[in-house]
């Protein structure tokens, strides 16, 4: 490997801890916006954030900017919802929807890597591009699911409660606004992704 090569590879490292960085500090940003709610878990941004992490940045990127945001609240700084931070946090009722959170960015990295996989040195068709959409948004809303169902799980142990009662206090009333957050992510992730993004 020649002189040129190891630089551009020291700068593209450079280039993904920064990009993985910054959209860490935007989900922190974006969970600061946040409604109370009487079951103890509030309505917040975070997840348009990590899923617009995951198809902005695509797989590895995605997944380790939410795993940086996970790791700046477990050392303490303030960056879950309602400004609180700490491992307590995270051992606690919403602790299941932060675990989560990881694998929501994996899968909709996931989507864009498999997009990227496919169409390789081709131009995209309007139905392909149709197609990617359904695929791209089907993983997401399963690593939405799968995000709910942490949660749900862990709120259950934690309460006291059976998975049933869980989710219908935390999960059921947060389903319809999580899709369209993951859904909005998902349209200003491409525009992100085609025009500022290598």
């Amino acid at each position: 490997m020649n002189t040129n090569q190891v630089r551009a590879r020291s700068r593209g490292r450079i280039y993904n801890l920064v990009l993985s960085g910054l959209f860490a500090a935007i989900t922190a940003v974006l969970t600061l916006i946040t409604i109370p709610m009487p079951s103890g878990v509030p309505i917040t941004l975070q997840t348009f954030a990590v899923a617009l992490a995951g198809y902005s940045l695509g797989f590895a990127r995605g997944t380790i900017s939410t795993i940086v945001y996970v790791a700046l609240g477990a050392v303490g700084l303030p960056v879950f919802s309602g400004m609180q931070g700490g491992v307590g946090v995270i051992a606690g009722p919403t602790g299941g929807f932060i675990f989560g959170f990881i694998l929501l960015t994996a899968c909709c990295g996931g989507a864009v890597r498999l997009a990227d996989m496919i169409y390789r040195n081709n131009r995209k068709t309007a139905t392909q591009s149709i197609l990617t959409a359904i695929i791209a948004l089907a993983l997401g809303i399963i690593g939405l699911a799968v995000c709910h169902v942490l949660g749900s799980l862990q709120y259950a142990f934690v309460s006291n409660r059976n998975f049933g009662e869980a989710f219908m206090l935390v999960s059921l009333p947060y389903i319809v606004k999580d899709i369209v957050s993951v859904v909005g992510a998902y349209f200003v992730g491409s525009q992100i992704k085609g025009r500022v993004i290598k």
